[in-house]
């Protein structure tokens, strides 16, 4: 009884204690009252519930953003996953919970300790959203008024990464300096904080100070898979270094903490390479270990990244086409990593430009390769560059190619016309049958076709194992049915099996466009052309005839200027401009052939004499004669200036109707400034003087000839319309264009809006978030001999903006100018903050200070319309004013 008793009495006094203490808390709601219980209740709400869900979200939100970027392993690692708008936008409900779960911590608990931890992740919010004003105002403020260091430090940590996303970099400065003097920073900030150290280096290009920092982030990081990314990336930096023993060591430790397989991967793939591979004399060993790793089906995600290495390995040896045969192989292998595949096609293109001068082939891989970057890519913006030369090489040889074919087959009767229509399409269908018979030994290419040398073979007898049953079934049917897209009602009466087939889908961009074909039935070919069709194509009137070879005539003298003045080719240059010449000897284009001809000759160091005599007795008269007669005073900024000055001028005389006066000046400056910027002004405002002092005939004519001649879209627009003017009613003496200039008033509008040179609207634009790139204008001359100029550029990247990826490359923009690209740069920013420290660090006895202040950044829009006007002071008027 007594145990019961005792047992009782603990009981009601443990009842009791615990109704006590809810009396006692009861009041404690309120969030004004500092009393220990109140402070207690809040300190424990507000921790466990409203603060820790709110950082759950935004942990959770961090994690999807790591889980979402597909990281480039060709690439030095970024330090932090960048942030993915894209991504941000997708959480946008986790950002609102967290955010108003912090903010009830704030407002419900304002006695408790976790007001300030909660500002800062309404501060995190803020900066994932993109509302970097308000994150680093509340950074601010938390630095400020926060009496808990280990807020205040987090907070600034926060506020310097902000500073460097923007590029603020004084502003970031300070913080460090500010953080540096502070004491008593804990383990988990301090790790954040060399991290955001080595980001600020990263961003900066400083690469010789962020692996001192990522070490130091090392000594604190607590979370395996967190130390083992930064471990592959001081391996990175290593080998990127050329230090390959610290590389393996670090490549090795970064396997430990249970990473993803796809970094174990990479970290195995380049430890052996530092370690043995790219030194080993051993070739069939250094193969087989590639082998190996391409039958490993742990591997098979990553086939494409074997094989594009073994291509590499093998065109380090120089062994060139079994590089190309593994990069196209590398190609087909199925992949979800776009990237990949880009680096694979830029890498066959760079073998078809530079080994192999297929500028054909070169530009279709520049295609492919492009389709797979992103804008905001590294090399995106080199390559975006290098596609608009070889997008024009392109078009002109396939009209050229093309037209001539189509013009020797209409020499041909109906009849032999027909029978090599059905040649074609006969040899069309055995090629296809022997590729089917090919393929009908292949296993399927998205896993086994590409065992190449790794892997055996096996027959098919079921119909739909079979491609040459395939092939066969689908010819025969379009033999019956013709070419049909897959669609209801196929067979309806009223589809014209002899619907037209575009054949110029069959041309070289085959190669580079098929090697995304990953599934058997993608690999055989049932799309025979029409045989209407094929006959349609060929011309068959005078007038179709006439355009065709015009279109060719052009093509010509395209090509040669093409491989002349952007693909440095003098050799292929003097091809297609003689045979211009040869083929169209009664061409307007001679005079400017002749003046490509003498400088490619000159350049091959041949008879360039031969053509300055052809120009001098041919076109004594033509600026280009004038420009090799003067070649001191072809061109240049002095001779731009001095020209425009004189157009003004003369421009003025003009509207005056002191017609002779105007005459006097535009010869005076043709004669002394042959080749200039305004020399196709001052030759239509030739013309136009011509107008009003020569007969009709006369004007009409010179404008007809101008029309061939000048490139300039505004001043062909206008010379156009002159001539329609004119061409209205032959009988009025200037027609609607020069009629208004015989009464007392003014010239006519026609004549008033003749382009002038400064108030012509400038063709670029300003769109500074878009992808730059910086530029370095030299003459040519200077360039050739700066042999060891791209290496300089190399090294200093290395050391200072290796983890942008920066690439270096050059080509011509005009005669004598040849520019330097270096790209990309995700802004203007970035480009800008690149020139200063280009300027202020980089240093080349190849340079001198003058070459290097004429450089400039450009946009990819406007570096297009740059490469099409070739005129960099043009640009420079824009960029002094925009940038």
């Amino acid at each position: 009884m007594v145990k019961n008793s005792n047992l009782k009495t603990l009981q009601r006094n443990i009842i009791f204690f615990f109704l006590a203490i809810a009396l006692n808390l009861m009041p404690s709601c309120s969030s004004q009252k500092d009393t220990f219980t109140n402070r207690l209740y809040h300190n424990t709400t507000a921790r466990f519930n409203a603060y820790y869900y709110a950082k759950e979200k935004i942990l959770e939100l961090e994690k999807e953003i790591q889980n979402e970027y597909q990281e480039d392993f060709s690439q030095v690692l970024p330090v932090f996953y960048p942030i993915d708008s894209a991504t941000v936008e997708a959480k946008e409900e986790l950002l609102k919970e967290a955010r108003e779960m912090a903010s009830k911590a704030v407002d419900w608990h304002k006695i408790s300790d976790w007001v300030d931890p909660s500002y800062f992740l309404i501060g995190k919010v803020d900066y994932y959203k993109g509302k970097y004003e308000e994150a680093q105002n509340t950074f601010k403020f938390l630095n400020v008024n926060s009496k808990q260091d280990d807020v205040r430090h987090i907070a600034l940590i926060q506020l310097l990464r902000s500073f460097i996303d923007h590029q603020q970099f004084e502003d970031a400065s300070f913080v460090i300096d500010f953080l540096s003097k502070e004491e008593n920073i804990n383990d988990e900030n301090k790790q954040y904080l060399y991290k955001t150290l080595a980001y600020y280096y990263e961003a900066r290009g400083e690469m010789e100070l962020m692996a001192p920092s990522l070490f130091k982030s090392l000594e604190y990081t607590k979370d395996k898979s967190e130390a083992s990314r930064i471990n592959f990336i001081l391996a990175q930096l290593y080998q990127q270094s050329g230090l390959d023993a610290f590389a393996y060591e670090y490549y090795q430790k970064s396997v430990s903490g249970s990473p993803n397989y796809e970094r174990t991967f990479f970290a195995q793939l380049y430890s052996q390479q530092v370690a043995e591979l790219e030194r080993s004399k051993d070739l069939k060993r250094v193969r087989e270990y590639y082998d190996d790793l391409y039958k490993d089906n742990k591997n098979v995600d990553f086939r494409d990244v074997i094989l594009f290495e073994k291509g590499r390995f093998e065109k380090k040896q120089g062994n060139l086409d079994e590089a190309i045969r593994l990069y196209s192989l590398a190609a087909k292998e199925v992949t979800e990593n776009d990237r990949q595949k880009g680096y694979i096609y830029e890498a066959l293109s760079e073998v078809y430009l530079n080994e192999k001068e297929d500028f054909l082939k070169t530009k279709y891989y520049l295609d492919s390769a492009l389709s797979k970057f992103k804008e905001t890519d590294k090399n995106y913006g080199l390559l975006s560059a290098k596609k608009i030369i070889f997008d024009q090489y392109a078009l002109n040889y396939e009209l050229l190619t093309t037209n001539d074919s189509l013009i020797q087959l209409s020499k041909l009767s109906p009849e032999d016309q027909e029978k090599f229509v059905d040649d074609f399409l006969a040899m069309e269908e055995e090629r296809l049958i022997k590729e089917a018979e090919l393929a009908k030994d292949k296993k399927s290419p998205g896993r086994f076709e590409n065992l190449l040398a790794f892997g055996g073979n096996s027959g098919a007898t079921f119909y739909w194992d079979n491609p040459v049953a395939i092939q066969k079934g689908a010819l025969e049917f379009a033999q019956i049915w013709g070419n049909r897209e897959l669609s209801d009602n196929w067979r309806t009466s009223d589809r014209g099996f002899q619907e037209a087939v575009n054949v110029g889908n069959n041309n070289n961009s085959g190669e580079a466009n098929n090697s995304d074909n990953n599934n058997e039935s993608n690999t055989i070919t049932t799309n025979l052309p029409d045989k209407a069709a094929l006959l349609n194509q060929i011309p068959n009137s005078p007038e179709l005839l006439e355009q065709m070879v015009d279109q060719m005539e052009e093509a010509y003298f395209n090509l040669g200027k093409l491989l002349y003045f952007d693909l440095k080719q003098p050799d292929k240059a003097i091809e297609y401009l003689e045979a211009l010449i040869e083929k169209y000897p009664q061409t307007l284009k001679k005079p400017e052939a002749f003046y490509t001809l003498y400088l490619a000759t000159k350049d091959l160091e041949k008879d360039s004499d031969r053509y300055a005599q052809l120009l001098n007795q041919e076109f004594p008269n033509s600026q280009y004669t004038k420009s090799i007669n003067n070649p001191d005073k072809v061109s240049g900024s002095k001779a731009n200036l001095a020209s425009g000055e004189n157009y003004k001028t003369a421009y003025q005389y003009f509207k005056d109707r002191s017609y002779e006066e105007a005459r006097t000046i535009v010869r005076q400056t043709l004669n002394e400034y042959p080749l200039t910027k305004n020399t196709d002004r001052l030759l239509l405002l030739d013309i136009m003087i011509t107008g009003q002092l020569e007969p009709l005939e006369t004007y009409k004519e010179r404008l007809k000839t101008y029309l061939q001649q000048t490139k300039e879209e505004e001043l062909l627009d206008f010379a156009e319309k002159l001539l329609k003017a004119v061409s209205e009613d032959d009988t009025a003496s200037m027609g609607a264009a020069t009629a208004e200039t015989n009464k007392e008033e003014e010239p006519s509008a026609v004549s008033e809006n003749l382009p002038d040179v400064p108030n012509v609207e400038s063709p670029y634009k300003e769109n500074f978030n878009q992808t730059h790139i910086f530029i370095l204008p030299m003459n040519t001359d200077v360039a050739e001999k700066a042999s060891d100029l791209t290496a300089a550029l190399e090294s200093f990247h290395n050391s200072n903006f290796s983890s942008a990826r920066l690439r270096t490359g050059t080509i011509s923009l005009g005669q004598k100018t040849t520019i330097l690209i270096i790209s990309p740069f995700s802004d203007a920013e970035k480009s800008i903050a690149y020139k200063e420290a280009f300027l202020n660090s980089f240093n080349n006895d190849s340079l001198t200070e003058e070459i290097k202040n004429s450089s400039f950044v450009i946009s990819i829009e406007n570096f297009q319309q740059l490469n099409k006007r070739k005129d960099i002071k043009e640009y420079r008027s824009f960029y002094k004013k925009a940038y």
